[in-house]
C-alpha cells in the first residue's frame, strides 16, 4: 500500500504555503520575447559528479573514458559551452542554478546534511525557477535527485518541493540527501559485511548460483544461472532479495528484511502532487526499489506524455549518478563486452573508477531512452545512434553537471587531489550542454566564460521573462541565449566565480573530521558518508582505528586536532592536509585567483592555526592538456607586471562580490524590510516548524521562539540594500 504523509494537514499546509508565498509567482508576462505566443519546453538534466574530465566530447577522458554516444550525439546537435563553472558541491550548485543567486545570498555553502539548519536550505521565498516560470503557464516537474533542503530540519518536511513551487516531484529525500550506505547483508540475508555490493554474487565470487527470489508483493520465485548476471544481481535488479541455495517458503524467512535501504537500488522514493497531496512509497515497493539510473527517467517520460499540448512544460531530470557509494548498474543498460564486475568490492576505491565508468555509461543508455520515449527523438539510426533533429521538436534540451568528479575517478591530466568539493578547476569546471529549436549553427563550441547561475537567466529568457526586472532581490546570472542565436556572440561575462564553506548549524557546530589517505575534510556529512567515500571517521561515535589506534569514541572537532592525535601516538603517525573550510574563486579569460581559509594544523607548534591564503594561476581551457591550477603550477610572487595587474583586479572585483550581501537582521522573508509581514511569518513558521528549525530562527540555536520574534521587532522599518 502507497503511505500518505499525515502531519501536518493539507489545508493547513496551504494557509502556511499562502501565507509564505505572497506575491510570488503571480502572472506578469515582462520579457524579451513575445509574451503571446508559446514558448518552447525545457528538458533539464542534471548529472551528479560528472565532471568534464569525462567528456570525450569535451576533448577529455583520460586513457579510459566512459563511452557516452547519446550525450555525444546530442552535444554534436547543440552547442558546447567549454568554458562553465559550477559550484564545488552538489546542493550548492542546485541551488544557484534554480535561484540564480551565489551561495553568500543564500547560505547554502555545501552539500547539506542532517545536522545543518533550515537556514542554510533553499528558502520558500526564493524566486525559483518553477515559480518564475509559471508566469508564462509553465507546468513544472522534478524529477530524482532532490538535496536544496532536508527533511529532517525542514519545516515543510516532505513537502519540501511543493513548497519550492514544483508542480510534480518523485525522488528521493534522502536523510543526508545522496544516496544511503550499501546494504552489505543483502536485504538480511547474510551477516553484515558478507555482500559488499550489495547482491549475493555467483558461486564463483563467493556467493551462489541458485536461490529464492523473495518480491516486495509477496511473491517469490526460484532462479538459477551462471555467467555476468548471477541470480542474486538478477534478482535484486529486479527490486527483490535472493536468499542463496533456499527454495520458496511461505511465510518467508524472518530474515529476509525489505525495510534495508541500499545505495542506489533501494531508495526512499517520495511523490509530490499538485494541491499538497504527499506520498512517501514503502520499501516493498518496486519503484523504490528501481535502480537510481533509470527510476526517475521511467517518472519523466510518464509524466511528459501526459502533458497537455496547449502549455508549455519544464521536466528537470536530476540523476544521482555517480554519487558514491559507487555500485554497478543492471547489465541491460552496459554494452554486450562490458567488463564483469561481481567480483569487485564496491568498498574498495581501487574499484571506483572502474564502476564510475558503467554507471556512467548505463546514465547515457537512460538519457536516450529518455528521449526516445518521449518523442523528442524521433527514431535510432541503421548504426544504432540517435537520430537527433532538434530543429523538428518544441524542445530545449539542457545537460550540466553538479560539480567536478569524486578523486578517486577523476581522469587524467586533471588533478584528483583538487576535485570535488574544492574551488579549483578539477572541483568547478562543468560540461554544459545546449540543444534545441533555437539554437543557429548547431555541432559548435562557445569558449566563453559562463556560470551554472546563468542557467536561471537562460530559462527565463526562453519563455520571455526578463528576470532582472521580475525578481526583487540581487541576481548573479547572465544572458546565455545570445549565444545561442548568435555564433558571433562577443563575451558577455568578463569574469567568473565560484564558493564553497560550511553551512549553518546549531550554535556554530559543524560536520566531523574525516580523514582520507592524503587529506582530512569537514565535507561528509556523516559518518556512513564518510565512509562511503573511502575515509576514516574522527568525529563523535568514531569506532575506526588509526594505524592499530583506536581512534577516541568522543571524536574530534576540527581536522587539525586530528592532526594533532597522530602526532601525539607513540610512535608518531604520519599527518595529512586539511581540505579548507571554505573557498573562492574568481577568474578572468586567463588568471584565476583561489582564496582558501583553514582552521590548518601547524607541525612547529603542534597547533591549530586560523589560515588564509591567495594563490594566483594562469589557466586555459586547452586540450588534451589544459593548463590547470595544480599545486605546482601557483604562481610565486614577486609577480610580474601582468600577473600583478590581474591579481590586483580580480582581489578587486572578488571584495566587491563577497561585500555585496549585506546582512539584514529580522528580513527572515528576504523582501528588502523588516516589517509586519516578517512576524506574520514568523508565527506562521513557528507554527509550521512545531518551534524548531526555520529560516526566522534568527539566532541559528535549532529554535523559532520569542528570542526570534524579538529580533524581528527590535529592527522593524529596517530597509535592506539590494
Amino acid at each position: 500500500m502507497i503511505q500518505c504523509t499525515a502531519k501536518p494537514s493539507l489545508a493547513s499546509l496551504f494557509v502556511a504555503l499562502t501565507l509564505l508565498a505572497g506575491g510570488i509567482g503571480h502572472a506578469h508576462a515582462a520579457g524579451r520575447a513575445d509574451a503571446t505566443s508559446k514558448p518552447p519546453n525545457i528538458l533539464f538534466i542534471v548529472l551528479d559528479d560528472i565532471g568534464i574530465d569525462q567528456f570525450r566530447t569535451f576533448g577529455y577522458g583520460g586513457l579510459t573514458p566512459p563511452a557516452m554516444p547519446n550525450i555525444d550525439r546530442i552535444a554534436d546537435a547543440g552547442v558546447h559551452f567549454r568554458n562553465t563553472w559550477s559550484m564545488p558541491a552538489c546542493s550548492v550548485s542546485r541551488s544557484v542554478f534554480f535561484t540564480g543567486r551565489f551561495p553568500l545570498r543564500t547560505n547554502l555553502y555545501a552539500a547539506l546534511g542532517p545536522d545543518d539548519l533550515a537556514n542554510s536550505m533553499l528558502s520558500p521565498w526564493e524566486t525559483t525557477l518553477p515559480k518564475l516560470l509559471k508566469e508564462r503557464d509553465y507546468e513544472s516537474a522534478l524529477f530524482g535527485k532532490f538535496h536544496i533542503g532536508l527533511q529532517g530540519n525542514n519545516p515543510f518536511g516532505d513537502r519540501m518541493p511543493a513548497s519550492l513551487g514544483w508542480d510534480y516531484f518523485s525522488g528521493w529525500l534522502d536523510e543526508t540527501g545522496d544516496p544511503s550506505s550499501i546494504d552489505t547483508t543483502a536485504g538480511g540475508v547474510g551477516p553484515q559485511g558478507t555482500y559488499a555490493c550489495g547482491y549475493v554474487p555467483g558461486a564463483r565470487d563467493g556467493g551462489a548460483d541458485a536461490g529464492a527470489c523473495y518480491s516486495g508483493d509477496g511473491s517469490c520465485r526460484v532462479m538459477a544461472g551462471t555467467g555476468p548476471n548471477p541470480p542474486g544481481r538478477a534478482c535484486r535488479d529486479s527490486g527483490g532479495i535472493f536468499d542463496p541455495e533456499e527454495v520458496c517458503r511461505q511465510p518467508r524467512p524472518s530474515y529476509i528484511d525489505f525495510n534495508l535501504m541500499s545505495a542506489h537500488y533501494v531508495s526512499p522514493l517520495v511523490i509530490n502532487r499538485p494541491h499538497g497531496v504527499v506520498r512517501r512509497l514503502p520499501l516493498t515497493d518496486v519503484r523504490a526499489r528501481t535502480y537510481r539510473g533509470s527510476v526517475p527517467v521511467d517518472a519523466a517520460i510518464e509524466w511528459i506524455e501526459q502533458r497537455a499540448g496547449d502549455k508549455p512544460w519544464m521536466a528537470t531530470v536530476s540523476f544521482a549518478t555517480v554519487h558514491t557509494p559507487l555500485q554497478a548498474p543492471p547489465l541491460h543498460l552496459l554494452a554486450p563486452d562490458a567488463r564483469d564486475t561481481n567480483a569487485l568490492d564496491c568498498s574498495a576505491v581501487g574499484a571506483f573508477p572502474i564502476l564510475s565508468n558503467q554507471m556512467i555509461e548505463a546514465l547515457d543508455t537512460e538519457v536516450g531512452r529518455l528521449l526516445l520515449e518521449t518523442g523528442i527523438v524521433k527514431r535510432r539510426r541503421r548504426d544504432g545512434a540517435l537520430r537527433y533533429n532538434p530543429e523538428n521538436t518544441d524542445t530545449m534540451l539542457v545537460i550540466v553537471n553538479d560539480n567536478g568528479s569524486l578523486g578517486y575517478t577523476v581522469k587524467q591530466p586533471f588533478d584528483g587531489a583538487r576535485s570535488k568539493g574544492t574551488v579549483y578547476q578539477t572541483g568547478v569546471w562543468t560540461p554544459l550542454i545546449v540543444a534545441g529549436p533555437l539554437v543557429e549553427e548547431p555541432g559548435r563550441e562557445v569558449t566563453h566564460m559562463t556560470n551554472i547561475a546563468d542557467l536561471y537567466e537562460l530559462f527565463g529568457e526562453l519563455a520571455g521573462i526578463d528576470v532582472h526586472e521580475r525578481v526583487p532581490r540581487t541576481l548573479d546570472s547572465m544572458p546565455m541565449l545570445p549565444y545561442l542565436v548568435d555564433p558571433m556572440q562577443d563575451s558577455i561575462r568578463q569574469w567568473n566565480f565560484t564558493q564553497i564553506g560550511l553551512n549553518l548549524q546549531a550554535d556554530g557546530a559543524l560536520n566531523g573530521p574525516c580523514q582520507f589517505a592524503n587529506s582530512c575534510s569537514h565535507i561528509p556529512v556523516t559518518k556512513g558518508v564518510c565512509e562511503d567515500n573511502g575515509g576514516v571517521w574522527f568525529g563523535q561515535g568514531a569506532d575506526g582505528f588509526s594505524d592499530g589506534v583506536p581512534i577516541p569514541s568522543e571524536g574530534f572537532t576540527y581536522c587539525c586536532e586530528v592532526q594533532q592525535w597522530l602526532t601525539e601516538q607513540v610512535p608518531p603517525q604520519d599527518t595529512v592536509d586539511i581540505l579548507p573550510q571554505s573557498g573562492v574563486a574568481i577568474r578572468n579569460d586567463t588568471f584565476k585567483l583561489v582564496r582558501n581559509n583553514t582552521k590548518d594544523y601547524d607541525p612547529t607548534t603542534n597547533a591549530c592555526v586560523d589560515s588564509e591564503s591567495d594563490e594566483l594561476y594562469e589557466i586555459d581551457e586547452a586540450r588534451p592538456v589544459p593548463k590547470l591550477d595544480t599545486e605546482e603550477a601557483m604562481l610565486d610572487e614577486p609577480f610580474t607586471s601582468v600577473q600583478q595587474a590581474n591579481y590586483d583586479a580580480l582581489s578587486d572585483q572578488l571584495a566587491v562580490i563577497l561585500s555585496s550581501q549585506p546582512p539584514c537582521s529580522g528580513d527572515g522573508n528576504i523582501d528588502g524590510v523588516v516589517d509586519i509581514r516578517d512576524l506574520v511569518a514568523y508565527r506562521a513558521l513557528r507554527w509550521l516548524s512545531r518551534g524548531t528549525s526555520s529560516w526566522y530562527d534568527l539566532d541559528l540555536n535549532g529554535l523559532t521562539n520569542s528570542a526570534d520574534a524579538a529580533t524581528v521587532r527590535q529592527n522593524l522599518g529596517t530597509i535592506c540594500s539590494k
